[in-house]
């Protein structure tokens, strides 16, 4: 059969080398598939199947440096998820059986006990039988906290594979940010990269295990290993098996293009998450390691995992060249290449030249303050009715006066900006139901938001002021104790410290202590996304396409203002529903279209007059290297993708998941009430972008040359602020 598409030249800047042991890997998981019962009569494979596909020769190459026990337990557990793939798409997935494969999959867990002396059931099939023995074998040289992290990474992996069922079973294809987000889970690299830990005597220390930039190295590393699978595998996938899941026919279908120029956009993003690793390896981590003080020993296992990572992508590409299970026809696989560490991918003098090192440069020289002229706003045909709360006006008043008092408008606002904002115009759409006092609180946290929103990039961006710009965040967090939120007006000086004093109390004072910690984690994490803009700005560098989407739903504060919606319905429903994947679905398709909806409306007022490297649209349009007029369809595009996924979740999803937590008539009723805010939340900030004078051709370049007046900030940054007093006020 003719291969459907020429592969892509591939961005592979580290050397492959080949583990010494992979003849004794061979010979050991052979006798060990056998003896589980996955080869001869297991109706899946036989023993010419797996030594066709070879997963000791993927281990070999993906964890050159291992010893032989090491290598042969890895190389047992590739050869069971394999075989866990396989095996689901004989019985289920061909057969289309979704509550078989849900029974199937509820019993995996059972054989990944946190504490290993705990029991396990009696295995009834060759998967369960090699987890169990799997499972005896790594856990006892692994911490408590590797054991949790791992196994939610194989729960995830195994859970998933409903989801592909449910699309191969309605012949959707997914949009290309749900894909990314489910690949993750599915395609099992976060799984690999805890075997990583393993293999590479590497533990992530637990304080940074769920931070950033270690999410952002294992999450880099994942995508890249799925796209690059994705184009090998299309073939046997989307010809041979009808798989919607893979990520050449998700482009395919979203950009309308041929199967070749998808292959090539595929490859280009494989590219920029690969050299988003290298960038968050080389600028993020280091100062992780000095902000939390690890030791010189920490410090050495977060490099050997980053370092295990790498030496993973160069050995599952070497392995995918040779491997019969995939497309490789007249692929010829490269010789090893200097022994290298992060950063050395310039001793390939190939990785200087062509669509990878443009599509760098392209990120780092984007000309600021570029003539764009009014922002392009497509039709919005968002199909949820607007209800405006009756007290607007009141909470704009009360809100506007909140302001004045906390000091917020006395430098980079004033009064009459601060009215053409209308903040309490959005509330009242988010919230259309709530009293004046609720409006009035959400009106004012609005205030605040935006302030800061706007405060950080002038006054700590322009100057390139990182380490004022960390020591104002954790002057801000002190201002919000969790054990007695009454305590914090005390330290507060700065008219943000003091404004965020006041909401913090008069918000979690009446919540019980967990409402209070998880308020407390939402408002750290969007503290810390402002710090992760500045780190952007200071490099001058547009954001990868993944990392900018998924860290714009912290930016624009949306997982806060989702937070203080679910805390309504904490009597009615179970903490659990809201972990699940369905809600953490339905919830991003929402923050993503609200998001873009205001890159869209931004546009002018960021490109021109800001020189802003954070926009939907710019980043599209330096990674597809296209005008703002076509980046503007695709933003549109994936938009209403957005949209029309949330509604698939409602309709598909949302029942199987009263029928997972047997909800009762109240908690269904709590849950729809949910979704009807998350509608009122869009339908509300589409109707403020829509009214109000911040983002008009007329309005964005108001005050843009004019010095600040009024008295200017105190205490931390106030050198920083003096500084942007003479360049003049700018509003985002």
């Amino acid at each position: 059969m003719p291969q459907p598409f020429v592969m892509p030249d591939f961005y592979v800047p580290y050397p492959a080398r080949l583990n010494p042991h992979v003849e004794a890997a061979r010979t050991h998981t052979r006798d060990w598939a056998r003896e589980m019962g996955m080869l001869e009569g297991s109706g899946v494979w036989e023993q010419h199947d797996l030594d066709s596909h070879d997963y000791a020769l993927l281990c070999a190459y993906t964890h050159p440096d291992c010893d032989e026990e090491a290598l042969n337990l890895v190389t047992d557990w590739y050869t069971w998820v394999f075989f866990f793939d396989d095996h689901f798409l004989e019985v289920f997935k061909r057969t289309q059986d979704r509550a078989g494969g849900k029974t199937y999959l509820d019993r995996l867990p059972l054989f990944m006990p946190a504490d290993p002396a705990a029991g396990m059931p009696e295995p009834v099939n060759p998967v369960e039988a090699g987890l169990a023995d799997l499972w005896r074998r790594t856990v006892p040289s692994m911490s408590e906290g590797w054991r949790v992290r791992f196994a939610e990474a194989t729960e995830h992996l195994l859970y998933e594979s409903l989801w592909e069922l449910d699309n191969i079973n309605e012949g959707r294809v997914a949009n290309p940010v749900e894909y990314i987000e489910m690949r993750r889970k599915v395609g099992g690299a976060p799984w690999s990269a805890g075997l990583v830990e393993y293999a590479a005597g590497a533990e992530v220390p637990a304080q940074v295990a769920y931070s950033r930039p270690l999410r952002v190295l294992r999450d880099a590393f994942s995508d890249a290993v799925h796209l690059r699978n994705d184009l090998f595998s299309y073939q046997r996938e989307v010809e041979d098996e009808g798989e919607n899941s893979n990520g050449v026919l998700v482009l395919e279908r979203f950009l309308g293009c041929t199967t070749q120029e998808a292959a090539n956009a595929v490859n280009d993003l494989l590219t920029s998450r690969l050299q988003q690793f290298e960038n968050t390896a080389l600028t993020e981590v280091p100062l992780l390691a000095a902000e939390k003080g690890l030791s010189p020993a920490e410090c050495a296992a977060v490099a050997a995992y980053a370092k295990g990572l790498q030496d993973w992508q160069s050995g599952g590409h070497e392995w995918h060249m040779r491997s019969s299970r995939y497309m490789n026809e007249g692929m010829v696989a490269g010789p090893s290449r200097l022994d290298g560490v992060i950063g050395t991918s310039a001793l390939d003098i190939r990785t200087l030249f062509g669509r990878p090192a443009a599509s760098r440069l392209r990120t780092l020289t984007h000309v600021p303050h570029q003539h764009v002229g009014p922002s392009l706003l497509p039709e919005f045909e968002l199909p949820y009715p607007l209800t405006l709360s009756p007290h607007h006006r009141e909470a704009k008043r009360l809100s506007e006066d909140w302001a004045e008092r906390m000091g917020l408008l006395d430098d980079i606002w004033d009064r009459p900006m601060m009215d053409g904002f209308d903040l309490a115009l959005c509330s009242a759409g988010l919230d259309p139901d709530a009293t004046l006092e609720e409006l009035e609180l959400s009106a004012e946290w609005l205030t605040w938001g935006t302030y800061g929103d706007d405060y950080y990039p002038l006054v700590f961006g322009r100057p390139r002021d990182l380490a004022g710009a960390k020591r104002f965040t954790e002057r801000l967090k002190s201002c919000m104790p969790v054990d007695d939120p009454r305590a914090a007006r005390t330290h507060a000086v700065h008219p943000m410290e003091v404004s965020l004093a006041d909401l913090w109390a008069r918000t979690s004072g009446p919540m019980g202590p967990e409402a209070r910690s998880q308020l407390r984690v939402a408002l750290d994490a969007m503290l810390d996304s402002w710090l992760w803009e500045l780190h952007n700005q200071a490099q001058h560098r547009v954001p990868d396409p993944v990392d900018y989407i998924e860290m714009r739903r912290t930016t624009f504060g949306s997982e806060l203002t989702m937070l203080l919606c679910r805390l309504r319905h904490t009597e009615a429903l179970p903490p659990e529903v809201y972990a699940t994947g369905t809600v953490r679905a339905l919830e991003h398709s929402v923050a993503d279209y609200a998001t873009l909806l205001n890159d869209l409306f931004s546009y002018q007022k960021e490109i021109e007059v800001e020189g802003e490297v954070h926009n939907g649209v710019l980043v599209l349009q330096k990674f597809f290297d296209c005008d703002y007029p076509t980046a503007v369809s695709m933003v549109d595009d994936l938009m209403r993708g957005r949209l029309r996924q949330y509604e698939h979740l409602k309709k598909n999803e949302v029942p199987l998941l009263y029928a997972d937590f047997a909800l009762d008539q109240q908690g269904r009723e709590a849950f729809e009430a949910y979704l009807r805010e998350l509608e009122d939340w869009l339908a509300g900030i589409l109707n403020w972008h829509r009214s109000v004078r911040r983002y008009r051709a007329e309005d964005v370049h108001e005050g843009s040359g004019t010095p600040l007046i009024g008295r200017g900030p105190t205490g931390i940054g106030t050198s920083a602020a003096r500084v942007a007093s003479l360049i003049g006020s700018a509003t985002r």
